[in-house]
């Protein structure tokens, strides 16, 4: 027989305690973190007790990610506990947690009062008509909250460097995210999350504003986005849809300043969201300032890769006709051909839904907080259509383009703004077997002009000043003050 119970003592824990021997082991086994149990109790009875946290890519302690975990008890030969799910109990912390037979459900700390289109629905009126001062501060969001990343993060730290009075707020989906030091983390949903979104004088963004955002006089939106597009977005995508059309043009005038890499997706951009008359600012993307001035060790630590491994980054982007990441490349056979590390990173709209490719020599980093780092700690980049294809290309290390299905994106899901096979500055392959060849037979040489050209248009303010130059046009238009 099993029972079990949540508790707060010392931190967020499941507790399984049972009669009989020992088992060999307990976890909780999730798509993208597990936790191992302490067992306790010898004989007639056992406990396991299971911190409701986890480290990652060796930074601190946090709660586990939202989301379903699989509780496993192995029991080997001692005792059949499969007759007697444990029991389900709820703990407030935190976070908040339910056990249902052998699943338990981790949802964000928010007070069930709030998580409900009720609840939210209060909360938005009642920070939607507050008056008084703004505050000084900027609430920084990257990716719907799911990372502290991207051109956000890189802003976030040189404006902690230059102007630490500044309260730094970072819109999280759970405490999962680790935030930057010194900022102060906000669980979507939660009441100080509305607050602090209503309060500060500066957001700092890098997609889509959401929950109905308005804002109030005198606050400033910079939209940073996340890449610069090969594939067609927004107003440019493929057939006209009213209710799109209308959703793009109110999104865009929610922002005051939008940031591109460099002149071409700035003239992209400002077309696809009908951002024509407010200032677009073409300074580089401050969160491939890394590239050239970032040391690749502390990564490779952190990822248990060592100096004198190679390492092949595979970065696809997202499908809108699937959910989870795109399956053209068996990691671990990648592995063994090219004698490599794979790092496997999944797009961030992939990261909830997928889970964690395993095997030897492969790291999946979907779930790690910092591309740029990654970039920077690879030797090579294998993309598709991704814009992570206009960062790598700072480092001038070898790009391959794996594209199995060139003419379905091209010519149903999305269309491209040029011609890739023509520009692209590394091999064209459409397989797994073609990427293993154009590796074995990769000359540098062969793509060196179509590298130069391509990092003189794309990379010329790439210089490791970005973040430098973006954050003092925020301080000298008064966003926010030292």
């Amino acid at each position: 027989m099993t029972d079990a119970r949540f508790t707060v003592e010392g931190g967020p824990a499941l507790v399984i305690s049972g009669r009989g021997p020992r088992p060999r082991a307990v976890e909780l086994v999730g798509s993208r973190a597990r936790a191992s149990a302490v067992m306790t109790g010898r004989g007639t009875t056992w406990r396991a007790t299971i911190a409701l946290r986890a480290a990652r890519w060796g930074g601190p302690q946090l709660p586990l990610p939202t989301g379903d975990y699989e509780l496993r008890i192995d029991a080997g030969d001692a005792v059949d506990v499969s007759e007697s799910a444990p029991v389900a109990l709820v703990q407030l912390g935190t976070l908040r947690a339910s056990l249902a037979g052998w699943t338990v459900t981790i949802g964000p700390p928010i007070d069930p009062a709030y998580d409900s289109g009720e609840g939210q629905d209060a909360l938005e009126r009642r920070y939607a008509g507050r008056v008084g001062t703004l505050e000084n501060a900027v609430f920084f969001e990257s990716f719907y909250g799911r990372n502290a990343g991207c051109n956000p993060l890189a802003i976030d730290r040189e404006l902690a460097r230059v102007a630490p009075a500044v309260t730094r707020y970072w819109s999280v989906v759970d405490l999962s995210v680790a935030v930057p030091d010194g900022a102060v983390a906000v669980v979507e949903g939660s009441p100080e999350w509305w607050r602090a979104r209503g309060a500060a004088r500066l957001l700092v963004v890098n997609d889509w504003l959401r929950r109905r955002f308005v804002r109030r006089p005198g606050q400033v939106v910079v939209q940073t986005w996340h890449g610069t597009p090969l594939k067609r977005l927004a107003l440019h995508r493929p057939g006209f849809d009213p209710r799109r059309w209308a959703a793009v043009v109110r999104e865009s005038r929610r922002w005051n300043v939008l940031l591109a890499q460099n002149p071409y997706g700035a003239r992209i951009l400002s077309k696809a969201y009908a951002f024509l008359t407010r200032p677009v600012w073409i300074e580089g993307y401050p969160r491939n300032d890394v590239l050239t001035t970032g040391d690749a060790e502390a990564t490779r630590a952190a990822l248990g890769v060592s100096a004198s491994d190679r390492v092949v980054l595979y970065a696809p982007t997202w499908r809108d006709d699937r959910r989870e990441m795109v399956d053209f490349v068996d990691p671990v056979q990648l592995a063994h051909d090219l004698d490599a590390v794979v790092l496997v990173r999944g797009h961030s709209r992939t990261l909830l839904p997928g889970k964690d490719a395993e095997g030897p020599r492969v790291v999946d980093v979907t779930g790690f907080p910092d591309t740029s780092a990654l970039l920077l700690a690879a030797d090579a980049l294998v993309t598709d259509y991704s814009s992570v294809m206009f960062d790598f290309s700072v480092t001038g290390k070898p790009m391959f383009f794996l594209v199995p299905d060139l003419e379905h994106f091209r010519g149903e899901l999305r269309g491209f703004y040029f011609d890739l096979a023509e520009h692209a500055p590394g091999p064209v392959v459409r397989s797994q077997d073609e990427l293993v060849a154009a590796f074995a037979a990769h000359d540098p040489a062969v793509h060196e002009e179509r590298y130069r050209l391509w990092r003189a248009r794309f990379n010329a303010r790439d210089d490791g000043h970005a973040a430098e130059r973006v954050v003092a046009r925020i301080l000298d238009q008064g966003f926010v003050e030292r």
